[in-house]
C-alpha cells in the first residue's frame, strides 16, 4: 500500500507527555498518543469502494490481508504514530468538561489529489478520554454509521465519511435501553474519513482551562491548513475564521432540513469545526412530518434537538465557539454581528430551499405565507416527508381542484399519507385549499411541467436511510447475512434515481416498525 502520510496534527499541536493509555484528565495537549486494540477474529464486512480511491488504495489493496488489518487496528500504516484528541462540549445544554476521542483513535493524515483526509478507526479500544468505557462499538451503530455517512454524501450534505466496516471478532456488553438488562453484541469497527475530526470541543475545553496559548495554536493550526483563505494569526483572521465555520454550519443545517435529517446529539463535542455531520449516533429520518420529533431516547422528555429546533442549536453552538474563541479577539461585537448574521440568513435560506423543495424558483410575496400553510397541513395528518416531496413533483399545473368532498386531486401524493381515511373535513379542507393556492402560484412559473420535475428530483431524494432499513440490514448481518447491506449501500448511493426494482424502499414505514427498538427512536448506547 502506497500512502502519501503527512501528520501535521501529531507535527505542530502540543501532545500529552504522559504515553501510557489510562483514563486521565490531558492538560495543555490537543491529543494523546495511543495504539488500537488488536482484535482477535476480524472480518472485513464492506468496503467504500469510492473512498478507498479517494485515499489512494487500489483494487489489490483492499484486498489484502495488510488492509483488514489497518482498517481493525491489527497493524499501524509505515511511519505513523495513532492518538486520540483531546476535547471538551457542552451536552444538552451543560458544560460536560473533558471528553476526548473516548473510542476513537486517529490513524494517520493522507494525502491524494491535493487533498488531505485524516483516517480514523471507531471502536478500536480504549484511550485516555475513554473514562469508565471500553473504548469498542458494536455491530448496530456501526452498520448505521457506515451507511450513513456515505448515503448523507450521497444526498449531497456536508459529512464524515466511512471507508470500511469490520466484525472486530469480540463480544461487547451493552444495554441498549439503559434499562438494566445488558447483553454482549458483536464488536464492529468503522474506520471513517474526514478533512480533520476537530469540533467545537476542540476549542472549548482550551478556554474554559484559560489556556490561551494552546488555544491560540489550534486556531491558528486550522486556519492554516482548512481556512487557508483567511489571513493568519490576526484578529481579523480570527473573525473571518468563526464567520466561515457559522456560514458552514447553517449550510449543513439547512441540508439536512431539506433531506429531513434529525441528527439526535447536537452537542458541542458533536459540531465539525468544519461544518460536517459528524458522530451518527442516534439519527434518523422523519418518518411523520413532526418537527417535534427526535430519535434520542435520552432527549425524549426535553426534545432539545428536535428537528424543527436544529437551527436554533446549531446558534447556540456557535454561542459557545465564539465564546471559546473570544479569549483571541476580545471584542464582542464582530462576533455578535456573525451569529446575527446567522439568523437573517437561516430565515432566507429556508425558505429558498423549501420554494426549491416544491418547485417555486421567481419571488412571490405569497410565499412564505404557502409554505408555512403546507407544513401546518402535514402536520394536520401523518404525512411522510420524504414520500410527498417526492411525489409532489409529479403533479400538474393543469390539476384542478374540485368543490366537492373528492379526494382524487391528492392522486399524486396520496402514498404519502399513513392513514388517508382522515382526509375528510377540516383536513380535506385545508388540503384542497393549499393546493388551490399552489396551482395558482405554479401558473406564475416559467418551466414547464416536465422541467419543474427535474429540478425537483434532484433536490427531493426518493430513497433514504429510513430507521427500520438499517435495522433490517442489522438483523440479516447477526445472521452472517450481508447481502441487505450490500443492496442498501447501493441503493442509498443514488438517491435521487429512480432505480427500477428497489422500489421496495421508497415506502412508508411499516406498521412492525413504528415501536421497535433501533426502527423508531435509538438510545446512545452504542
Amino acid at each position: 500500500m502506497k500512502l502519501q502520510i503527512d501528520d501535521t496534527f501529531v507535527k505542530e499541536l502540543p501532545s500529552d507527555p504522559e504515553e501510557r493509555n489510562f483514563p486521565r484528565q490531558v492538560a495543555e495537549a490537543c491529543y494523546s498518543f495511543v495504539k488500537p486494540t488488536k482484535t482477535k477474529n476480524p472480518q472485513l464486512l464492506h468496503i467504500s469502494k469510492d473512498m478507498a480511491k479517494k485515499l489512494g488504495f487500489t483494487e489489490e489493496d483492499t484486498q489484502s490481508q495488510a488492509f483488514l488489518n489497518v482498517v481493525t487496528g491489527n497493524e499501524l500504516l509505515p511511519n505513523t504514530t495513532p492518538y486520540a484528541m483531546c476535547y471538551g462540549g457542552h451536552q444538552f445544554g451543560h458544560w460536560a468538561g473533558q471528553l476526548g476521542d473516548g473510542r476513537a483513535i486517529n490513524l494517520a493524515e493522507i494525502i491524494k489529489d491535493d487533498k488531505r483526509w485524516q483516517l480514523q478507526l471507531k471502536g478500536s479500544g480504549a484511550t485516555p478520554y475513554s473514562r469508565t468505557a471500553d473504548g469498542l462499538a458494536v455491530l448496530r451503530s456501526s452498520v448505521r454509521e457506515y451507511l450513513c455517512s456515505e448515503a448523507m454524501y450521497h444526498l449531497g450534505v456536508p459529512t464524515t465519511r466511512a471507508l470500511s466496516l469490520s466484525l472486530s471478532g469480540e463480544e461487547v456488553l451493552r444495554d441498549v435501553l439503559y434499562n438494566g438488562n445488558p447483553a454482549y453484541e458483536k464488536g464492529a469497527i468503522v474506520a471513517r474519513v474526514a478533512p480533520t475530526f476537530l469540533r467545537f470541543g476542540s476549542f472549548e475545553i482550551f478556554a474554559a482551562r484559560q489556556d490561551k496559548k494552546s488555544l491560540k495554536t489550534l486556531v491558528d493550526y486550522t486556519i492554516k491548513h482548512f481556512y487557508s483563505e483567511i489571513e493568519q494569526e490576526t484578529k481579523a483572521g480570527y473573525i473571518a475564521f468563526f464567520r466561515s465555520v457559522s456560514e458552514k454550519t447553517l449550510n449543513m443545517i439547512i441540508h439536512w432540513q431539506r433531506v429531513g435529517f434529525v441528527h439526535g446529539v447536537m452537542n458541542t463535542d458533536n459540531m465539525s469545526i468544519l461544518g460536517l455531520t459528524i458522530d451518527y449516533g442516534p439519527y434518523g429520518w422523519l418518518e411523520g412530518y413532526d418537527k417535534r420529533w427526535t430519535p434520542n431516547t435520552t432527549d425524549a422528555e426535553h426534545k432539545r434537538y428536535q428537528f424543527g429546533k436544529q437551527s436554533n442549536i446549531g446558534l447556540w453552538n456557535l454561542l459557545k465557539l465564539a465564546n471559546a474563541l473570544y479569549p483571541l479577539i476580545e471584542d464582542a461585537d464582530p462576533l455578535e454581528e456573525v451569529l446575527n448574521d446567522y439568523k437573517t440568513q437561516y430565515a432566507g435560506k429556508y425558505l429558498g430551499m423549501m420554494k426549491a423543495k416544491v418547485g417555486l424558483e421567481l419571488n412571490d410575496d405569497s410565499d412564505l405565507k404557502l409554505i408555512q400553510q403546507l407544513e401546518d397541513n402535514l402536520r394536520r395528518t401523518e404525512t411522510d416527508m420524504t414520500i410527498f416531496f417526492r411525489l409532489l413533483s409529479n403533479v400538474s399545473k393543469g390539476l384542478e381542484v374540485p368543490e366537492k368532498d373528492d379526494v382524487s386531486f391528492l392522486a399524486d401524493v396520496k402514498e404519502a399519507f399513513y392513514q388517508p381515511e382522515e382526509l375528510k373535513g377540516e383536513a380535506l379542507f385545508f388540503w384542497k385549499d393549499w393546493f388551490g393556492l399552489y396551482l395558482n402560484r405554479l401558473h406564475k412559473e416559467t418551466d414547464t411541467d416536465e422541467e419543474r420535475k427535474l429540478k425537483m428530483d434532484k433536490i427531493n431524494p426518493k430513497y433514504v436511510l429510513r430507521n427500520y432499513m438499517a435495522q433490517v440490514a442489522i438483523d440479516a448481518l447477526d445472521s452472517g447475512d450481508k447481502s441487505v447491506l450490500n443492496e442498501l449501500f447501493s441503493v442509498l448511493k443514488n438517491p435521487y434515481d429512480e432505480q427500477s426494482g428497489n422500489e421496495k424502499w421508497f415506502v412508508k414505514r411499516p406498521e412492525w416498525a413504528r415501536t421497535k427498538v433501533g426502527c423508531s427512536m435509538l438510545s446512545c448506547s452504542s
